[in-house]
This record gives C-alpha cells, sequence and structure tokens, in this order.
C-alpha cells in the first residue's frame, strides 16, 4: 500500500499566532533549528507561513539605502520592510496538504512550489502536522524483501492474475530487475510500469523475455 502524507508527517509542531512579533519568531528559528513556521488563528486553523526568507527580506531591505532597485520591488516586498508581526511577514495564503493525500503528491508540490516543508491540515484548515522533504524521501528506506513481496503477491499475482513464478524480482538497493517470459507484451510493460510506481522503488531494469512477435509490435509502436 501506498504512504498517505498521514503516514509520513510529524504531529509535533512549532507554530506562531498572528500577533508573534519579529524578535519572538527569529528567536523560535534560531532556537528550534527550522527554516519555517505555520502562522495559526485562534481556532488552530493555518493561515500563512512564515519563514526565515521573510526575515531576511525585512532584514536585508530595511537597511538598504533608497536607489533604483527600490523602485523595481514588488509591493509585498515593501511591506516587509515595516513588517512587525508575523501576519505583516507572512505568506498567504498558504500552500498546505490534507493527510489523506498521497507521500508523492507532497513530494510533488513541495517540488513544484520549491517549499522545504508542508503543513497539513484537515478540509477547514486545522492544522493537524506538518510533512518535510525527509519525510517523503523516507519511502525509499522500505526494505527490499517488502517491496520484492509486494511486486510477487500483489501485483503480478493479485493485480494482473499471473503466475508470479513465471518472473524473477530480485531486488537491491530499491533497483529492481526483472526477468521471465510474460503472457503478452502488454502484460509486461503494464506489469514494469506498475512496478515503476511501487512505493520504495528507485528504478526498474526490465530483463523480460518478451515474445517476438509481441515485441515486433511494440517497438512499431515507439
Amino acid at each position: 500500500m501506498n504512504a498517505t502524507v498521514k503516514d509520513v508527517m510529524s504531529t509535533n509542531v512549532i507554530t506562531v499566532h498572528a500577533d508573534a512579533t519579529f524578535k519572538d519568531i527569529a528567536t523560535q528559528l534560531h532556537e528550534q533549528r527550522v527554516s519555517a513556521f505555520p502562522v495559526v488563528d485562534g481556532d488552530g486553523r493555518v493561515i500563512g507561513v512564515v519563514s526565515e526568507a521573510d526575515l531576511l527580506t525585512k532584514e536585508a531591505l530595511g537597511t538598504a539605502r533608497p536607489g533604483p532597485v527600490h523602485g523595481l520591488m514588488r509591493h509585498r516586498e515593501h511591506s516587509k520592510m515595516t513588517a512587525l508581526t508575523a501576519a505583516d511577514l507572512m505568506s498567504e495564503p498558504p500552500i498546505t496538504i490534507g493527510p489523506d493525500e498521497p507521500a508523492t503528491s507532497a513530494a510533488r508540490l513541495m517540488y513544484n512550489t520549491r517549499v522545504k516543508r508542508l503543513p497539513v491540515v484537515t478540509g477547514d484548515g486545522t492544522l493537524v502536522g506538518i510533512v518535510s522533504r525527509v519525510d517523503v524521501l523516507s519511502v525509499y528506506s522500505r526494505p527490499d524483501e517488502e517491496i520484492g513481496h509486494e511486486i510477487r503477491e500483489d501485483l503480478i499475482l493479485g493485480t494482473y492474475l499471473c503466475d508470479p513464478n513465471a518472473y524473477t524480482i530480485t531486488v537491491k538497493d530499491g533497483v529492481v530487475t526483472m526477468e521471465g517470459t510474460p503472457e503478452t507484451a502488454l502484460v509486461g510493460h503494464d506489469i514494469v510500469d506498475s512496478v515503476r510506481h511501487t512505493e520504495g522503488v528507485v528504478a526498474v531494469r526490465d530483463r523480460l523475455s518478451y515474445p517476438p512477435e509481441a515485441r515486433y509490435r511494440a517497438n512499431a509502436l515507439i
């Protein structure tokens, strides 16, 4: 079974409220050794995220001399120069994810938005956890034996109703090598594609012996 966000997230989340001061936030970031905090309202709903980058914007721009570059700054950056609280500093709306989303979706969202962690929220925005890049990468620590068992029993036998004894599956450091002869090229390619999307699989080496006529048809479609 593929991991969901709630399987890998941390529920020990340090937050700040909207009225937290610049000094309080900077102190907390230093003491907790994190790079960002979710900002929550009185009901525990996430309303934004304040990061070290937000604080650095004020530090860098607030002490800069007026010049042409100031005229090119975005309005949001100007406002951070005079920011005193989390409400003024935070980025909003927050980029969040639900606890039941696949861990792969969290990885994709962090990659696309260039953030290091995501607040995990319920449907009404209530904070229930936080998921980081390290958390989603933890799926690759899955034991090789467990991966091989899922491929043989859940995929080949359970999903494709094929005899797993017709295949030799070797898993080493998350790299799957598949040997054997599938019933058809279509079935073989589908199995290999499913294996690539199996949790914990780093790569797949396709060593299947496809039927000659099926291999020809498959190549003709490329």
